[in-house]
Protein backbone atom coordinates (compact mmCIF):
# COMPACT_ATOMS: atom_id res chain seq x y z
CA UNK A 1 0.00 0.00 0.00
CA UNK A 2 1.66 3.19 -1.24
CA UNK A 3 -0.26 6.36 -0.47
CA UNK A 4 1.10 9.87 -0.75
CA UNK A 5 -0.05 10.87 2.76
CA UNK A 6 1.95 14.11 2.73
CA UNK A 7 -0.09 15.47 -0.17
CA UNK A 8 -3.40 14.09 1.11
CA UNK A 9 -2.90 15.80 4.47
CA UNK A 10 -2.36 19.10 2.64
CA UNK A 11 -5.67 18.74 0.77
CA UNK A 12 -8.64 20.32 2.62
CA UNK A 13 -11.07 18.09 0.72
CA UNK A 14 -9.41 15.02 2.22
CA UNK A 15 -9.98 16.43 5.73
CA UNK A 16 -13.62 17.18 4.88
CA UNK A 17 -14.07 13.60 3.65
CA UNK A 18 -12.55 12.20 6.83
CA UNK A 19 -14.74 14.39 9.03
CA UNK A 20 -17.85 13.39 7.10
CA UNK A 21 -16.83 9.72 7.25
CA UNK A 22 -16.78 9.83 11.03
CA UNK A 23 -19.37 12.41 12.02
CA UNK A 24 -22.24 11.67 9.63
CA UNK A 25 -22.71 7.96 10.45
CA UNK A 26 -22.58 8.71 14.19
CA UNK A 27 -25.08 11.54 14.02
CA UNK A 28 -27.40 9.70 11.63
CA UNK A 29 -27.43 6.30 13.32
CA UNK A 30 -27.93 7.72 16.81
CA UNK A 31 -30.65 10.09 15.61
CA UNK A 32 -28.83 13.06 17.10
CA UNK A 33 -29.26 16.67 16.19
CA UNK A 34 -26.53 19.27 16.35
CA UNK A 35 -28.46 20.96 19.16
CA UNK A 36 -28.10 17.78 21.25
CA UNK A 37 -24.31 18.14 21.39
CA UNK A 38 -23.83 21.58 22.90
CA UNK A 39 -21.52 20.42 25.71
CA UNK A 40 -18.38 18.30 25.78
CA UNK A 41 -20.13 15.81 28.06
CA UNK A 42 -22.96 15.37 25.55
CA UNK A 43 -20.49 14.94 22.69
CA UNK A 44 -18.48 12.40 24.71
CA UNK A 45 -21.65 10.47 25.54
CA UNK A 46 -22.63 10.37 21.85
CA UNK A 47 -19.18 9.10 20.86
CA UNK A 48 -19.29 6.43 23.58
CA UNK A 49 -22.68 5.24 22.32
CA UNK A 50 -21.30 5.17 18.78
CA UNK A 51 -18.37 2.95 19.79
CA UNK A 52 -20.81 0.51 21.43
CA UNK A 53 -22.88 0.20 18.24
CA UNK A 54 -21.54 -2.25 15.60
CA UNK A 55 -23.68 -0.72 12.83
CA UNK A 56 -22.05 2.65 13.38
CA UNK A 57 -18.57 1.12 13.49
CA UNK A 58 -19.15 -0.66 10.18
CA UNK A 59 -20.57 2.53 8.64
CA UNK A 60 -17.55 4.53 9.77
CA UNK A 61 -15.16 1.85 8.46
CA UNK A 62 -16.83 1.81 5.04
CA UNK A 63 -16.87 5.60 4.90
CA UNK A 64 -13.15 5.75 5.80
CA UNK A 65 -12.40 3.17 3.09
CA UNK A 66 -14.22 5.35 0.57
CA UNK A 67 -12.35 8.47 1.71
CA UNK A 68 -8.92 6.82 1.45
CA UNK A 69 -9.44 4.61 -1.61
CA UNK A 70 -8.49 5.94 -5.04
CA UNK A 71 -11.00 4.30 -7.39
CA UNK A 72 -8.70 4.79 -10.38
CA UNK A 73 -6.09 2.37 -9.00
CA UNK A 74 -6.11 -1.21 -7.80
CA UNK A 75 -6.25 -1.68 -4.03
CA UNK A 76 -5.51 1.20 -1.68
CA UNK A 77 -2.39 2.48 -3.42
CA UNK A 78 -2.12 5.82 -5.17
CA UNK A 79 -1.05 5.87 -8.81
CA UNK A 80 2.63 6.22 -9.67
CA UNK A 81 1.86 9.73 -10.92
CA UNK A 82 0.13 10.72 -7.66
CA UNK A 83 3.15 9.47 -5.71
CA UNK A 84 5.28 12.15 -7.45
CA UNK A 85 3.07 15.07 -6.33
CA UNK A 86 4.46 17.52 -3.78
CA UNK A 87 1.14 19.38 -3.41
CA UNK A 88 -2.42 18.46 -4.41
CA UNK A 89 -2.83 18.67 -8.17
CA UNK A 90 -4.58 22.00 -8.87
CA UNK A 91 -6.11 20.95 -12.19
CA UNK A 92 -6.72 17.85 -14.20
CA UNK A 93 -4.56 17.27 -17.26
CA UNK A 94 -6.06 18.45 -20.50
CA UNK A 95 -8.17 15.85 -22.25
CA UNK A 96 -7.88 15.81 -26.00
CA UNK A 97 -10.52 13.53 -27.54
CA UNK A 98 -9.73 11.57 -30.66
CA UNK A 99 -11.23 12.90 -33.82
CA UNK A 100 -14.08 11.02 -35.44
CA UNK A 101 -11.72 8.98 -37.62
CA UNK A 102 -10.19 7.45 -34.45
CA UNK A 103 -6.79 9.12 -34.88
Amino acid sequence: MKINWKVRFRNPLFWAELAAAIVLPVVTCLGLRWEDMTTWAALGGALLEAVKNPVILVSVAVSLWNAINDPTTQGLSDSDRAMTYETPCPTRPEYTPKNESGQ
